[in-house]
């Protein structure tokens, strides 16, 4: 069976950010359960605001890795309370995706992820990552992981040695990986459904702007 790719986004433009730690230790949990990995972090977020149009390298290579992708793990940090901009950009341009085969994040498990310095922020930011990822087609894992750094959480080397947080992580990487093994066949079943679901979608549009 093909080894399912998980794509990992997040962090902040500053490199080993908590947030990025987090994210990577779910990440090396996917890695750990056979999967192939993906992390996109720090300046390869750092995109140009979203439009219409070119991308820039790093743009592409988001984009055509995310459309490979068999789930997905978000992690951002709590900006005043929601997802931060550099994050929201970033699922922005999956938009690039809404004429693939597989649109957006159709038929994949998403895994999410907030980072803050309180319980209320991290709460707030979940939930609007889970609601951008069903936005995007995808299939918010029945477990999201709110870390709040308030507490301690990392070692003295940066890792992530709370075992509560660890072990949320590790369920979390099993839930996505687990779906993606689920819904990525070799025989390419899931994907020509995809494909009937976008030409349907498509054909809907069309009768719906007539």
């Amino acid at each position: 069976m093909r080894r399912p790719l998980i794509v990992g986004i997040g962090g902040t433009t500053r490199a080993g950010s908590g947030t990025e730690r987090v994210l990577r230790a779910s990440l090396d949990a996917a890695g750990a359960l056979g999967a192939r990995t993906r992390l996109f972090t720090g300046a390869e977020l750092d995109l140009p605001m979203y439009r219409p149009g070119p991308r820039d390298t790093r743009g592409r290579a988001l984009i055509e890795t995310l459309g490979r992708a068999d789930g997905v793990i978000i992690a951002s940090p709590a900006y005043h309370g929601t997802v931060s901009g550099l994050v929201k950009n970033a699922l922005d341009h999956v938009e690039d995706l809404r004429e693939a085969e597989r649109p957006y994040l159709d038929g994949r498990a998403v895994g999410c992820i907030a980072v803050a310095g309180g319980a209320q922020a991290s709460a707030t930011t979940l939930l609007g990552l889970r609601t951008i990822a069903h936005a995007l087609r995808g299939w918010p894992t029945p477990l999201g992981v709110a870390v709040d750094t308030s507490d301690r959480v990392f070692d003295e080397a940066g890792a992530v040695d709370d075992p509560v947080v660890l072990g949320r992580l590790d369920l979390l990487a099993e839930q996505v990986v687990g779906f993606a093994r689920l819904t990525t066949p070799t025989d390419g079943r899931m994907h020509r459904l995809a494909a009937r679901r976008h030409t349907s979608g498509a054909a809907l549009r069309v009768r719906e702007s007539a």
